[in-house]
């Protein structure tokens, strides 16, 4: 089900970060528990998560759990636009639920201007419960002219439902021609029959001895993922971030090399 298709929703900010001198494209997968730290009971704080993405320096963000127009976040915040503006990207929102009066969801930000974006409803289970989930899709150009789907999720905690998910994403992609990279929390571990079934479509950035993700001390176990298809030929690096102030999760950061 189509819910959305328009143009990256926030202008570029003037604080851009200047790219690693050989670097391939930056990737960045991070859960943010809409921007509020864990220790710090009720409190938002968007301006710890904009260090973090800040100093990882990548090109393309997946963010999930953010809030739009809540109560929780202050009815005028819009946390995808506020952290693009901090990061000095483009945004671009997907809801995928109402909430407190406002919208709940994932996010994608990207330093290249986004060409045109698109959000699924993601398919549930009859009968099984859980919360409803999207997937944002963007496409950018890179400096060389080459264009990019950049893709962002947030599967359902219900078994049942993230196969149906994983299902979706595949068939949404099978005939696409450019390079997908595909990111996010999948609720999900390695081995586990929606990783073994995304597995066939995608490769992971890190495939053996990966770090975990979750919980941020003392974390155990791998859930959130950065994926891409054939057509990206390497990754050039893979790495976890030790940040345990501003989310529940670690973010990942990745570098791809593209044909």
């Amino acid at each position: 089900m189509l819910l959305l298709i328009g143009a990256g929703e926030n202008i570029n900010a003037a604080n851009n970060n200047e790219k690693p001198k050989d670097s391939g494209l930056r990737v960045m997968t991070y859960n943010v528990h809409h921007c509020n730290p864990p220790s710090e009971g009720s409190k938002i704080d968007l301006a710890a998560i904009a260090r973090v993405i800040n100093a990882a320096k990548p090109d393309l963000v997946a963010l999930q759990e953010i809030d739009v127009h809540t109560s929780r976040s202050g009815k005028e915040m819009h946390q995808a636009r506020e952290l693009a503006r901090l990061t000095g990207m483009y945004s671009f929102f997907a809801k995928g639920i109402d909430f407190q009066g406002g919208e709940y969801g994932i996010a994608v930000l990207s330093k290249y201007p986004v060409l045109d974006s698109v959000a699924y409803a993601l398919p549930m289970q009859e009968g099984a419960g859980g919360e409803p989930r999207a997937l944002a899709v963007i496409t950018v150009a890179l400096k060389d002219g080459r264009k990019v789907k950049f893709a962002a999720t947030h599967l359902d905690l219900k078994p049942e439902n993230r196969m149906l998910q994983v299902q979706k994403i595949a068939e949404l992609f099978k005939n696409e021609k450019q390079p997908v990279i595909l990111c996010g929390d999948f609720n999900a571990v390695p081995g586990s029959e929606p990783i073994n079934y995304t597995d066939q479509f995608f490769k992971r950035s890190c495939m053996q001895n990966c770090a975990p993700t979750i919980p941020v001390i003392n974390p155990d176990r791998e859930i959130d993922f950065i994926m891409y298809t054939p057509s990206i030929i390497k990754v050039l690096s893979h790495q976890v971030i030790s940040e345990t102030y501003a989310s529940d999760h670690l973010p990942v950061v990745a570098e791809l090399k593209l044909k």
